[in-house]
């Protein structure tokens, strides 16, 4: 369905703010929550959370999660892929920082894995790398988020919301496409990438 990440967007701290916006990186920061597809393209953004919190603990208070909690997101239904036993569901993918669950598929856990699980997570932070990849084609496309922000955050919610919707704009459109996103502008698999013993 998507790939979900956070992405922290600097800030200036705020007169008055304290640590609030202080974040592990030892940066201010405000939190972007974001869904993309397959093209790159934002399908859900949750931005505003300050920087303290967790990709987790933003995704656990975001509209987003309240909708997978109630099953408001309508999945479709699981399907059957190779076996014709086994219905597998539709999810969304993402790192460990995020809760398993029916419709988010995550990582397994880094201690004693056996080689079908290391390949299993080779594979899934590939899928996961699209949302990385539009968090750098936004930054490198919108140069606001080269440097700390100088604006008050609901400043900082709208320059971040309007230039997600800008991305997805010139996505969409084929005659800017080529040039918003040059072929060797994100991560690409060739024939020589493989997954060792």
């Amino acid at each position: 369905m998507g790939a979900l990440d956070g992405k922290h967007i600097t800030i200036r701290p705020p007169v008055g703010s304290g640590s609030y916006y202080f974040n592990y990186k030892h940066s201010f920061s405000v939190v972007l929550l974001a869904l993309v597809d397959s093209d790159y393209k934002f399908i859900y953004v949750d931005i505003g959370c300050n920087g303290r919190v967790s990709d987790g603990g933003v995704f656990r208070n975001s509209s987003l999660y309240a909708a997978m909690q109630t099953n408001a997101l309508d999945f479709p239904s699981p399907e059957v892929l190779d076996e014709p036993d086994k219905l597998l569901p539709y999810v969304i993918v993402a790192d460990d920082a995020f809760p398993l669950s029916e419709n988010l598929m995550k990582p397994y856990a880094s201690r004693n894995q056996t080689k079908e699980q290391r390949i299993f997570n080779y594979r899934l932070s590939r899928a996961c790398r699209t949302v990385e990849n539009a968090f750098g084609i936004l930054a490198n496309r919108f140069r606001v988020f080269l440097s700390p922000i100088a604006l008050e955050p609901a400043k900082v919610e709208k320059v971040v919301l309007a230039s997600c919707v800008l991305h997805n704009y010139l996505r969409e459109r084929s005659a800017s496409r080529a040039i918003f996103t040059p072929p060797g502008y994100m991560d690409v698999e060739d024939e020589t990438a493989h997954y060792g013993n």
